[in-house]
């Protein structure tokens, strides 16, 4: 389907009187902006037209449930006190927004090259990012809702599926939670699966509902990797990175799969 009829499908589905939508032709972006509060959220369609043409009703259904939850989120109040259990970490691109679209500034960690760490107010089927005013309102620091969010994450379960191809494994966690890419923040995690891997072990996060692990033993496991890991990036609703990472020495480092520089297969050290 072609996003002006993904649009027209989605705009048919949208019954609030409070709610108006705007369509960004350059961009294949359809906005959805609650005139109560002048905020909305931005729907990108051209990630959403493989998912249209495999099942058009339940990419409808997951798209306007994304849209509900957003916009039921406004005007609601967070709050960190005693509600510890409930914070999360969020991957994001570097490219994602630091502030609000009203000015408030999110709290972020750096982590990569490529991504953030947001954090979070989980509500059961959304979540809301946290802000340096709701942070100073409430005395918490970033250590303290950093540290709430890592401990979190690591109680976080899901099983994970596997394929093979051409002699090497792919893992994939893929809850719906919406924390699936956040799983990257969880050093025992990540430590189970390097030792886990008998070549070098390689993670990505193409978008916010997928954690892929790569146990690459040849040459051929990384042609595998980039493609896989691209056609991810450009399916998810939220996208988050097209580049892998290799997992060596307890850190991970993005890399660029060509095929003349591709790293060195084989067990680390």
């Amino acid at each position: 389907m072609k996003p002006l009829q993904i649009k027209r499908e989605i705009e048919s589905r949208l019954t609030n009187e409070n709610w108006v939508t705007s369509f960004d032709r350059d961009s294949e972006t359809l906005r959805i902006v609650d005139k109560r509060y002048d905020k909305g959220v931005t729907v990108q369609l051209s990630n959403l037209k493989d998912k249209f043409n495999e099942n058009k009703e339940k990419a409808l259904e997951e798209t306007i449930n994304f849209i509900n939850e957003g916009l039921g989120l406004l005007g609601k109040t967070i709050n960190l006190e005693g509600n510890e259990k409930n914070i999360f970490p969020v991957i994001r691109a570097t490219s994602f927004p630091t502030e609000t679209e009203d000015g408030k500034k999110l709290i972020y960690s750096d982590h990569t090259a490529e991504t953030r760490v947001y954090y979070a107010v989980d509500h059961g089927r959304s979540f809301s990012l946290i802000d340096a005013e709701t942070l100073e309102n409430e005395g918490k620091s970033l250590k303290e809702i950093h540290e709430a969010a890592l401990f979190n994450i690591r109680s976080l379960g899901g099983d994970m599926k596997s394929d093979k191809v051409a002699g090497n494994t792919f893992y994939f966690l893929n809850t719906d939670d919406g924390y699936d890419a956040s799983r990257i923040l969880n050093e025992s995690l990540l430590k189970e699966m390097s030792e886990k891997s008998a070549g070098q072990l390689a993670v990505a996060v193409p978008h916010q509902d997928v954690l892929i692990f790569g146990d690459i033993r040849n040459e051929t496991g990384f042609d595998i990797l980039a493609q896989m890991v691209f056609q991810f990036f450009s399916e998810g609703r939220v996208p988050i990175t097209a580049l892998p990472f290799i997992y060596e020495n307890n850190e991970l480092e993005p890399v660029f799969i060509l095929a003349q520089r591709k790293p060195k297969s084989g067990k680390k050290k």
